[in-house]
């Protein structure tokens, strides 16, 4: 009898310590590893000069030889992926909740992509402004988001890229966080507001503005997703604003004055 009243104590503290430890493995290898490398990123370029004359460059070659440089960056973003079949593999074995559960499927193609393509025209326009107006102060450095050079490939690894960033934050931050937080009894808000802080806090190394547009729409996804219970939308809306970004800006970025 006594046995089975420790276990019963016992077993509580040991799945939140395994669902705190999970967390803590995951964003190590992935987001809150960016996250620690973005603040100290910010701290040596404010140390530096002052962030309006510096220059923030993204998805830059990995090699001088076109070969090489296109089969680093292939497996750069292949790699990149692998902390979310992590997660999602601790997901289920831990919570029992799968892809499906958090919305990370195809069966609702139409209504994601609407809901998605909408959510990418609200979120585009509130980060042009937020960037502009960080450049403005003088407190967000200029973005260069697209330096492969002129190859066949540039484009599509720009696409392949906007992918990889679109799954790794919002099955991670969405997902993964918001499974684990309901299971560990975190408020609603709070897990919405700290989910949002850590998806500013790893893009502070473009400067304030970003931090605080990436915060804003990260409050805005994690109410979007606590309402559809889907992270597909989420996918489309952040794969949409980074493909424009990064191919856009390779097109046409430096003669409309982005990335000055």
């Amino acid at each position: 009898m006594i046995e089975n009243v420790n276990a019963e104590q016992i077993e509580p503290t040991a799945t939140r310590r395994t669902l705190r430890f999970e967390i803590i493995l995951v964003l190590a290898l992935s987001l809150g590893q960016s996250a620690v490398y973005s603040l100290l990123s910010f701290a040596d370029k404010v140390t530096r000069a002052p962030l309006r004359d510096q220059t923030t460059s993204l998805n830059n070659p990995l090699s001088t030889r076109e070969f090489f440089d296109f089969t680093y960056q292939l497996l750069d973003i292949v790699f990149a992926l692998v902390p979310v079949v992590l997660a999602l593999y601790l997901m289920k074995r831990t919570t029992g909740r799968t892809i499906r559960d958090i919305g990370f499927d195809m069966r609702r193609p139409g209504k994601d992509t609407m809901l998605g393509a909408g959510l990418f025209l609200a979120m585009g326009i509130g980060t042009l402004g937020v960037y502009a107006a960080g450049r403005a102060l003088g407190v967000t450095t200029a973005l260069s988001a697209a330096n492969l050079g002129d190859y066949w490939w540039s484009v599509p690894v720009l696409l392949l890229s906007a992918v990889r960033h679109a799954v790794l934050e919002e099955v991670l931050m969405l997902g993964f966080l918001f499974t684990y937080a309901k299971k560990l009894k975190l408020g609603l808000w709070s897990t919405i507001i700290g989910s949002a802080v850590l998806r500013g806090s790893y893009h502070l190394y473009q400067g304030v503005g970003p931090m605080i547009g990436n915060m804003l729409m990260g409050i805005v996804f994690g109410w979007v997703y606590q309402k559809y219970g889907r992270v597909m939308p989420l996918v489309i809306a952040h794969f949409l604003l980074d493909a424009i970004g990064f191919v856009g800006y390779a097109l046409v970025g430096p003669a409309i004055g982005i990335g000055q």
